[in-house]
This record gives structure tokens, C-alpha cells and sequence, in this order.
């Protein structure tokens, strides 16, 4: 069995992997300010919950874009699992074209990169609806070409609701019309509809950059409510990260 873990911004995105299929999922929420020991609690919690023994766990892939808990985490697997996981960088093998990347390219990006690439073998664009709203494209002979970053969808409610005297957070779901009758559908609608725009420009701008059509993959938290404003989508998979990591394992 192979264990992958990511830790975003706001959630670690967890999976294990036998073969090829998913055992089991978890999503927690990242807290920079648990210890070694709370998370190795949590994570024996979480393999006797779906009863995976931590000794038939083989191989440990871990992307961090948590500077803080990069090193909570390896701590941590060496403690449940007796072993060093492969910390996910631009030097591991990836199976995409030679290229030179820039140091700070995300490691969840690379991981959105290699799923997309090894899985469709298209020209695609990979849009990760967290923290941040990332697109990465990558071309179908595995060149990445480039990448755009905006505010997170649950980023910018947040700051709206913080940072206004009378705005409540709300659920993001699409409401009944873009004409909102009361703040929590007005909300809704600026916020869902304006993130469709903000989407499908970028995508269109892309295209038009790279001169031909892409497939769009759509991940993260708030992929599937984000499909259903988006007409561009055409694959969502909120476990595209943990695929492109559970095939960096295969491949070092």
C-alpha cells in the first residue's frame, strides 16, 4: 500500500493507495498549531477507523506548501510508519518533459501536473479550487506551459464576511437566480457567478495564448460547486492531487 499526503493551506488532503485503487480517503483541517504528537494521534485514529495497518503501508509520498508542518509531518510518518517519506519536489522523477521548472512552483501543482498528464494525455488545463484558485497548464507531450493564481473561493467569502460590519458567511451554493432577493443569495450569486467569470475568462485567455482548445480538470474543495456555474469544466476530481502523488510513488 502506498500512503499520500497533502498539506494545503486550509485542509490536509490524505489516501491510501493498494494497488492502484483508494482504500480509503481523509480530509482534516491543517492546524500549524497541533504538535507531533496530536497529529500522530490522529493519524492512528484514522487507519483503526478504516482499519489499514500502519505496517502494510509501504511507500509515503508528502507534498507540503506548509513551510511550518513540512517537518510536524515527517516527523510524524517516521513515528506511525518507521520510515522516511519522499518529500515531493522539482528533483523527483516525474515523467513530464525535460524542462527547467521554477524553484517555487508548488508541489501540489507538480502533483496536479502529473495527474493530469500520465491520466489523459491531452492538452489540459488543471484548476484547483482551494485555498488559493491555481491553473496550471500542461501540454499533451507533458511541457508545462504556465501557471495563474487568484484568491481561493472560501479565501475571498471569508474576507468579505471579516472585513464588513453586516456581511454573514454564507453556504456557497448556486442560488435561484443572479438577481440575489436577500444577502445570502446576493452573496451567493457575486460570489459563484463572479468566480465563473473570473474562471472561464482565464480559460479563454489561455487557449488563446497557447493557440488550440484544452481539457479542463477541475479539483479541490470546491470543485463540483464550481461545475455547476462553470460550462467549461469537463472533469472534476477532488482526489486529482492524491493521483498525481500516488503516481510520483510509482514513478521514484
Amino acid at each position: 500500500m502506498i500512503l499520500v499526503v497533502d498539506v494545503g493551506n486550509t485542509n490536509v488532503v490524505a489516501g491510501i493507495s493498494d494497488n492502484g485503487n483508494w482504500a480509503a480517503h481523509w480530509r482534516i483541517s491543517t492546524d500549524c498549531k497541533k504538535t507531533v504528537d496530536e497529529y500522530t494521534a490522529m493519524f492512528y485514529q484514522l487507519l483503526s477507523m478504516d482499519r489499514i495497518a500502519p505496517e502494510g503501508v509501504e511507500k509515503i509520498v508528502l507534498s507540503s506548501v506548509v513551510p511550518d508542518l513540512t517537518g510536524v509531518f515527517i516527523d510524524m510518518i517516521n513515528r506511525v510508519f518507521g520510515k522516511d517519506p519522499l518529500v515531493v519536489t522539482n528533483q523527483v522523477n516525474t515523467g513530464l518533459a525535460d524542462q527547467q521548472l521554477p524553484p517555487e512552483l508548488g508541489s501540489d501543482l507538480l502533483a496536479n501536473t502529473v495527474a493530469a498528464y500520465h491520466r489523459f494525455k491531452r492538452d489540459a488545463m488543471i484548476i484547483d479550487f482551494g485555498t488559493a484558485l491555481t491553473f496550471i497548464t500542461v501540454s499533451h507531450d507533458g511541457f508545462i506551459l504556465g501557471v495563474a493564481l487568484a484568491p481561493g473561493i472560501i479565501t475571498a467569502v471569508n474576507s468579505l464576511s471579516s472585513n464588513t460590519a453586516q456581511l454573514p458567511k454564507v453556504a456557497l451554493r448556486e442560488p435561484p437566480s443572479v438577481l440575489g432577493m436577500d444577502t445570502v443569495t446576493a452573496i451567493q450569486s457575486g460570489v459563484l457567478y463572479g468566480y465563473a467569470g473570473l474562471v472561464t475568462g482565464i480559460i479563454v485567455r489561455t487557449e488563446s495564448a497557447v493557440g488550440r482548445p484544452l481539457f479542463i480538470i477541475a479539483t479541490g474543495g470546491m470543485a463540483s460547486v464550481a461545475k455547476g456555474v462553470i460550462g467549461r469544466i469537463d472533469h472534476v476530481d477532488p482526489w486529482h492531487t492524491l493521483e498525481g502523488l500516488r503516481i510520483i510513488a510509482d514513478l521514484n
